[in-house]
């Protein structure tokens, strides 16, 4: 299960050993409604301030029992609508909600009580994902190369490019030989979500409408692309926020928006500069490629990018997917992170189990 973005909730079935083997099933969405992102963005910027990963100050302790129970009853409306038994779920995967994360202070912040959702579904639960990664010096983002190297096993056009714009723009890049390189690129659709919202609304810039009537100000886009992220060596990763001070002043809604999706598309290209080759095609998964000024934006150049589902995928299930995956490879002690996706120190796994209570 997947709830790193402020959209909703991805539930995901795979059947898989951890490894080659993926077999893709039945996914679902449940959008959150507009009290429970209030709730959530309260959490964001009471998290600002945490300085231990545990702390709970403020009202985090609640929206995290309230993020844990949307989640099981997200898991049980989904086992419903397929009749599925608890015997045919084996374990899941649960990343919770990401309020803060700054690792180079070594802390990252997932909300989600993996043991009380154990014990509310009856099932095994591997969360906390990213910890281990980061105590060790890791980035802990991102953290579904594993899962794009999976899918991309049939994949025999290489190098190729999985990019994933969520509310940050992610990319995984795989060699020849199955070599890895993945980092956050930009931002992706948050800054464009919380510019939309603030003037229309409405939380997203619905089928591109504000974008595709803007003109790029390429005067904030240069400063925009002028952050020393950009002249950092990958693998790098961001928080939700952190480009929200980049300087929209006096565009309009329409201007502001194409700008903003300028940024990302500018910030993805800027990728190609840390590649050790050019990929062959590009991939785009995630909630971005829904947003026709993002794709057409994308697609106005020499580059190849398909959309998930053109190259046989599910891009608003892929996420969730490769949390299912992930928490088998914990299971069998498989690396989940690795120096050329986090800045690991060496190939490492990670997660923790918890166990439901015994009737």
């Amino acid at each position: 299960m997947s709830g790193t973005s402020l959209d909703g909730i991805d539930v995901a079935m795979v059947r898989t050993d951890g490894e080659a083997t993926v077999q893709r099933g039945a996914s679902r969405t449940f959008p959150y409604e507009t009290s429970q992102r209030r709730l959530l963005k309260d959490a964001i910027e009471e998290a600002r301030s945490l300085t231990n990963r545990n702390a709970r100050p403020g009202c985090l302790a609640a929206v995290e029992r309230q993020i844990t129970e949307w989640h099981a009853t997200a898991v049980e409306s989904f086992s419903r609508e397929l009749n599925l038994t608890a015997s045919e779920i084996d374990v899941i995967g649960f990343h919770g909600q990401t309020v803060l994360h700054q690792p180079e202070k070594h802390l990252t912040v997932q909300l989600g009580d993996g043991p009380t959702l154990a014990r509310r579904l009856g099932r095994r639960v591997v969360y906390d994902m990213r910890a281990a990664d980061v105590a060790a010096g890791g980035q802990g983002a991102p953290l579904a190369p594993a899962y794009h190297r999976a899918l991309a096993s049939n994949i025999h056009e290489r190098p190729v490019a999985f990019v994933n714009i969520g509310g940050v723009a992610n990319v995984t890049w795989l060699g020849d030989d199955d070599s890895l390189l993945a980092f956050d690129t930009g931002p992706g659709n948050a800054l464009l979500n919380d510019w939309a919202m603030r003037h229309t609304g409405v939380p997203q810039d619905m089928n591109g409408a504000l974008a595709l009537k803007g003109r790029v100000s390429e005067k904030m886009l240069e400063a925009a692309l002028a952050s020393p992220f950009f002249e950092q060596s990958p693998p790098k990763s961001l928080d939700r926020d952190s480009f929200a001070n980049v300087s929209l002043a006096g565009l309009s809604p329409e201007d502001g928006a194409a700008t903003l999706v300028a940024f990302t598309k500018s910030a993805i290209m800027l990728a190609n500069d840390w590649f050790p080759a050019p990929p062959k095609r590009w991939i785009v998964c995630g909630g971005g490629r829904h947003n026709p000024a993002i794709m057409s934006r994308l697609r106005n150049g020499p580059l190849i990018f398909q959309t998930a589902e053109e190259a046989g995928f599910d891009g608003d299930a892929m996420e969730a997917e490769a949390w299912a995956y992930l928490a088998v490879r914990s299971l069998r002690g498989l690396p989940i992170t690795f120096p050329g996706t986090t800045k690991a120190p060496r190939p490492m796994t990670g997660g923790v189990l918890a166990l439901p209570e015994k009737p």
